[in-house]
């Protein structure tokens, strides 16, 4: 039996035409919270069929209640059809990259050309619009010569013993969710990694190291040493982190990766 091919990601256009309302209605309701798309690097917004059903419920609460945008959010919220938002973790990532930035007295264009993205990307990001995928944190870290683990800001309290309401998150980028598990002297370095359907790393990277995933729940795809491997609940993966490596869910619903690096440079 052959694995079903993900649904592709839609442009706002298509979506537009299958909600049947204005791209600038969508646009409007994303800044309201209900949507949040996927972003490429060169800014082009990519729903899932979830995004569509909810933008579907949005439209019929707007046609056949008359409800207003900022009622139809906060509907969709208490039905638990949207998401709560960030713990603020996209403007402190935004903050931090500026800050390295002007602490080297670089300009924007000198520090996206060498990272090799654009400079609206990198402005947006340190505007904390935009967020950066895994690989573009994992770049822009090693420009810096730092490592992504200081983004979560992993500093205060006790990291021995975690409750899942104290972990430090980290939004790596539209649709991928970095929870830390244990911070503070340690020789290893773990995660809850939560993917969203079609979401991923955005392009390979590497780093020193070695790397151990435990799949909790739904499929991930990780490529390495040239080769794709497709792991689902229960498989486990190993591999040095110095080869290039590039993930993303293929499925449909949000996948949940245990993941440990060590040592703690990722």
């Amino acid at each position: 039996m052959k694995p079903k091919i993900p649904e592709p990601c839609l442009k706002i256009g298509d979506v537009a035409r299958r909600v049947g309302v204005s791209p600038s209605v969508i646009r409007s309701w994303e800044s309201l919270g209900l949507t949040r798309p996927r972003r490429t690097e060169s800014k082009y917004r990519l729903y899932t069929a979830d995004d569509v059903k909810l933008l579907k419920r949005a439209r019929f609460l707007r046609k056949v209640r008359g409800l207003n945008a900022a009622a139809i959010v906060q509907l969709l919220k208490r039905e638990g059809r949207v998401p709560p938002a960030g713990d603020g973790n996209a403007a402190a990532i935004g903050t931090h990259l500026r800050q390295l930035r002007a602490k080297r007295r670089l300009s924007l264009a000198q520090v996206a050309r060498a990272v090799g993205i654009s400079v609206g990307f990198l402005s947006a990001m340190e505007r904390s619009q935009m967020s950066g995928s895994v690989g573009t944190l994992r770049r822009l870290a090693r420009f810096y010569r730092t490592n992504i683990l200081d983004f979560f800001n992993a500093t205060g309290g006790s990291g021995r013993h975690v409750s899942p309401g104290e972990r430090k998150v980290l939004e790596a980028g539209p649709g991928v969710r970095m929870e830390l598990l244990a911070w503070g002297n340690t020789v290893m370095e773990p995660h809850l990694f939560r993917v969203k359907a079609h979401a991923g790393s955005g392009e390979s990277y590497r780093h020193e190291g070695e790397e151990f995933l435990y799949i909790l729940r739904g499929q991930l795809a990780i490529t390495a040493h040239g080769e794709e491997y497709r792991l689902k609940p229960g498989d486990s993966f190993y591999f040095e982190s110095a080869t290039p490596h590039s993930w993303r869910n293929p499925g449909r619903r949000e996948t949940w990766v245990l993941w440990v690096n060590t040592p703690p440079t990722f």
